[in-house]
């Protein structure tokens, strides 16, 4: 390590080895140079406290390095070299921004050099609330901490009362205290509906300022006027200081909307195609009026228009969440044999919001760094529901330039909410019970403009008897008409609250008003931890459809992570392994970095996770590196490659930080020591390592976890999330099917952890132990009873034998209803207890595997001979056992069906994730089919029922796939 330094010339160039485990501490200690120049240059050792190191990073950014517990090997500095710099004052906050950036994978200097006042004013209120959360957590007794961080996981109904941290819903009776922070970079306008004098009295020793705030609202068609007058005396001086700042409501302005469209420059287009632009306004989903497009262009990387583009609509009738999309494309002449004589070709996208995050209209010149990577049918190749963040790779990506005119020499804002607001109830009888079939159908239904028209006149008649209609009403309002707007935003102050499980469609894509997410937002406060939990991974996904930082979403998962150890511990991890996403990153390190200021104690905890996972992940790329090299000898390559990892994981820097952690699958759990013996990495072709850990809290017992790196595991992280939901209705309707719900976790990029289920094997391993023959070994039908026979004797087989039989019609339906595919014989497993269960979701939705275009599986789902064999306890004639498994499966069948709305929403909400089989509504349409949504109960049964006996009657195709699997598995051996 070659170390230089700015404090004394007679220390530049000074080379010292040291040793890579070394932490920066230890290094500045045992540095000779260091103890020789310490007098003249340091003025003794109680001065070394004032320097650190800095290096080059592996990113190519200087790095300082303030946490000095940080060994070299972790470090990883580009260069070898270190830098000895004077430390600047405030340590502790300069120590604690180094570990959240090392933590969250994005430094804070990034977010520090963002000229976004956005992002700086979200971070200055997020730092002042866990400034305020971190005091109170100080002043906690012992087990006030212990419940606010680890709270009891409560039995419902049990007559406990659960503890909470923030405001109680109810505080009619209690005074509200306002808190007003002013910052100097700006004139901040509150919105309120009386006249409030606000007097704030700062005194010193030097100065006394007096400010004084006035604020007058009007009506929502009234211009809003903020004065503002700052008065600032001190000793020498008196210095008087007016501002009067008018705004005006967009409700006053009737002009058209519109836009200048000025050039496009690095248009990745051919240089003999014209290059057209189109845009249109949107509301969620909802095209607000006619897309306007431009003129086309020629030219080669840069095009220019300075064209107006005027839009049918006026500034009046924009909605608050109103977004404007761009689309690029390019015009090119087909070939004459054709029948069309034009064809557009996407060559980028972008979006931006028509208001900013405080309200206001934007104006001005704005450059947009668009997307070119471009979704699947999309309608005129506007993509409303991709994000409004422009591209941060702005070298080589196409830019629009385009001016947002001037409608007013003043601001021109948003309206607040009128709650003066006055309707009159209106309803027709006799259309009741069309309203009543129109509401119960499920989420995928459209709604014709004659629905949609009897919806919103009898929306008084849905409040009292459908509330939980509340989505159809909002697909039936007219967004572009703020008298309509209006009266919805009144009538939302008096909607009956939804369960849970309803207002979570609310923050789909479709409902973007800002009023009626905080709406769902307010229902979703009723959920008990355990619940929050259960669906943390799609509120976590709809935080990309908030086009603002600070929204009711970001602040309500932050103060239920902040309240509750393990929801934080998930929330953290959710949006830790999507900060590689440039549309998400800056949202998700903000959020991620109030968390950690708000959570301090929690920090080194995660810290120590996030370290063993880069080091699971070196030895991984060590062991694909180890077989590319020895490719032609695989004898020999497993044994060198299995040596170094081995050697690998015995160092003492892996073996430490691989050591007495908390698992990121589950944090209730500690992994205390690594049992290197145990270890293994796996035969496919990302080499998932086999990791097997000592846990002194099991007695003795191992726990494994496999990590995978070069897969995506969100896709199995979906599914075994929907399994684990289907698991907890059917518990709640008394009907346990025995389902392993086995944890799975996304940790970055293409990474994750999956957890190993204990005393399980494949259905392949139990059928080529009990034959010779590879190809024979699929037709067995003995093989699985004799084996379970083989782990299990007297009552604790027909135990065994019933758990086979509850499984195995749970994961018949589950994987019969989710469309499971790629079901071998590998990826179905069964525990020693009777519990099967399946593995590996790289397909779902009906996306079954193809070999020269014939589908592999010609079944709705998996129920062999050797299944029902063991299900009628190996007697042909056991009636009753199969009638009890075939009852269980149509009970499991018609719970799912009652809550098909919950599944369809679930998956809606993971549409913009980017899983492959789940780009789009047509991908969810699958559920609907296989759950018979729009049919009755009898009708749905005898359709299941058919499917039944055809996955029962074609199971001899799925025993010649087996057999073909085996056969190769066995020549792979």
């Amino acid at each position: 390590i070659k170390m230089w330094s700015d404090i004394h010339p007679r220390l530049a160039n000074s080379t010292r080895t040291v040793v890579t485990p070394s932490n920066m501490h230890e290094i500045k200690q045992l540095t000779e140079c260091m103890r020789t120049y310490s007098r003249d240059t340091l003025e003794g050792n109680g001065q070394m406290e004032g320097h650190m190191f800095e290096c080059v990073n592996q990113a190519a950014v200087h790095e300082e390095l303030e946490d000095e517990t940080r060994r070299l090997c972790d470090v990883r500095p580009f260069c070898p070299m270190l830098k000895l710099v004077t430390r600047n004052c405030g340590r502790a906050e300069r120590l604690l921004d180094s570990k959240i950036g090392v933590l969250i994978g994005k430094g804070l200097h990034e977010l520090d050099a963002l000229q976004d006042q956005e992002v700086k004013d979200f971070r200055s209120k997020m730092f002042r609330i866990s400034e305020e959360k971190m005091q109170r957590v100080q002043l906690m007794t012992w087990s006030e901490w212990l419940q606010a961080c680890f709270s009891p996981q409560l039995e419902p109904g049990g007559g406990a009362t659960p503890v909470t941290d923030g405001v109680n819903d109810k505080q009619a009776e209690a005074s509200l205290k306002v808190t007003m922070h002013f910052d100097q970079s700006q004139v901040t306008t509150v919105s309120v509906h009386t006249v409030i004098f606000t007097i704030l009295y700062t005194l010193s020793c030097h100065q006394a300022g007096v400010t004084s705030i006035i604020l007058y609202t009007l009506s929502c068609h009234q211009a809003v006027v903020t004065s503002t007058i700052l008065y600032t005396l001190s000793c020498h001086q008196a210095v008087v200081t007016s501002t009067i700042l008018y705004t005006l409501s967009c409700h006053q302005v009737s002009t058209p909307f519109k836009i200048v469209l000025i050039k496009g420059s690095k248009v990745n287009a051919e240089e003999t195609a014209k290059v057209q632009v189109r845009a249109g306004l949107f509301h969620g989903t909802e095209l607000l009026c006619k897309p306007a497009v431009s003129s086309e262009s020629s030219g080669r990387s840069e095009h220019v228009w300075n064209l107006t583009l005027e839009f049918d609509i006026t500034v009046s009738d924009l909605p608050r969440m109103a977004r404007l999309c761009f689309a690029i494309y390019a015009v090119m002449d087909k070939v004459k044999k054709q029948k069309s004589t034009k064809n557009h070709y996407p060559v980028a996208w972008v979006n931006t919001m028509v208001f900013d995050y405080k309200g206001q209209l934007k104006t001005g010149d704005i450059i947009l760094h668009s997307w070119s990577s471009f979704p699947d049918e999309l309608e005129e190749m506007l993509n409303p529901i991709g994000t409004i963040q422009t591209n941060p790779y702005t070298e080589n990506c196409t830019a629009l330039h385009i001016h947002l005119p001037d409608y007013n020499p003043h601001p021109i804002l948003f309206p607040p909410f009128d709650k003066l607001c006055k309707l009159l109830p209106f309803s027709q009888p006799c259309a009741l019970l069309k309203l009543k079939e129109i509401m119960e159908r499920d989420p995928l239904s459209q709604l014709c403009e004659n629905e949609k028209d009897l919806i919103w006149t009898l929306r008084y008649d849905c409040m009292e008897n459908f509330p939980q209609s509340l989505p159809k009403l909002l697909l039936s309002v007219k967004w572009s008409k703020h008298e309509d707007m209006a009266q919805l935003q009144a009538l939302l102050q008096i909607w009956p609250k939804l369960s849970p499980r309803d207002a979570l469609e609310l923050l789909d894509f479709n409902y973007p008003d800002q009023y009626v997410r905080e709406y769902a937002v307010g229902c979703l406060r009723d959920m008990s931890d355990e619940e929050l939990s259960q669906y943390l991974l799609q509120l976590v996904q709809v935080l990309r459809y908030e086009p603002y930082y600070d929204c009711a979403l970001t602040r309500f998962l932050l103060n239920r992570a902040q309240c509750n150890r393990n929801i934080g511990h998930f929330l953290f991890w959710h949006l830790r392994s999507e900060m590689h996403m440039p549309a998400v990153s800056v949202q998700f390190s903000l959020i991620l970095e109030a968390y950690c200021r708000g959570s301090i104690p929690h920090i080194e905890v995660l810290k120590k996770q996030v370290e063993a996972l880069s080091k699971l992940k070196s030895v991984n790329e060590l062991i694909k590196l180890g077989t590319i090299k020895n490719a032609r000898s695989k004898t020999k390559e497993a044994m060198l490659t299995k040596e170094a990892m081995m050697t690998c994981l015995r160092q003492s820097g892996y073996t430490e930080t691989l050591s007495d952690l908390h698992s990121p699958l589950n944090p209730s759990v500690l992994l205390s020591g690594i049992n290197v013996e145990r270890c293994r990495y796996m035969d496919s072709k990302m080499k998932p390592l086999w990791i097997v850990y000592n846990n002194k809290l099991l007695g003795g017992d191992t726990l494994g976890i496999i990590f995978k790196n070069g897969d995506d595991l969100r896709q199995d992280m979906l599914t075994l999330q929907i399994l684990r939901l289907m698991d907890l209705l059917w518990k709640e309707a008394n009907l346990d099917l025995r389902i392993v719900p086995y944890g799975c976790l996304a940790t970055g990029d293409r990474s994750g952890l999956i957890e190993v289920v204990s005393s399980a094997d494949t259905i392949a391993n139990i059928q080529l132990t009990s034959s010779n023959v590879a190809a024979a070994a699929a037709f067995n039908k003995d093989a699985l009873l004799n084996w379970l026979k083989e782990k299990n004797s007297g009552d604790a087989l027909e135990k065994a034998i019933e758990e086979f039989t509850l499984s195995c019609a749970g994961y018949c339906v589950a994987t019969y209803v989710l469309g499971i595919g790629d079901r071998h014989s590998d990826n179905i497993m069964v525990r020693s207890t009777g519990q099967l269960f399946h593995i590996d979701f790289g397909h779902i939705l009906g996306n079954f595997k193809s070999k020269f275009g014939i589908k592999r599986e010609r079944v709705p789902f998996i129920l062999t001979h050797d299944f029902i064999h063991v299900i009628q306890q190996g007697k042909t004639g056991n009636t009753e056992k199969f009638g009890s498994f075939r009852n269980y499966c149509e009970q499991a069948y018609l719970i799912l069906r009652r809550n098909g709305n919950l599944f369809i929403t679930l998956f809606a909400l993971m549409l913009t994730a980017g899983l492959p089989e789940l780009t789009s509504v047509k991908d969810i349409q699958y559920l609907k089919d296989s759950l018979a949504l729009g049919k009755t109960d009898d009708e749905a049964l005898k359709q299941f029922r058919q499917k039944f006996d055809e996955a029962l009657r074609e199971s001899w195709t799925t025993k010649v796939n087996w057999m073909a699997h085996n056969v190769v598995k066995d020549n792979r051996s």
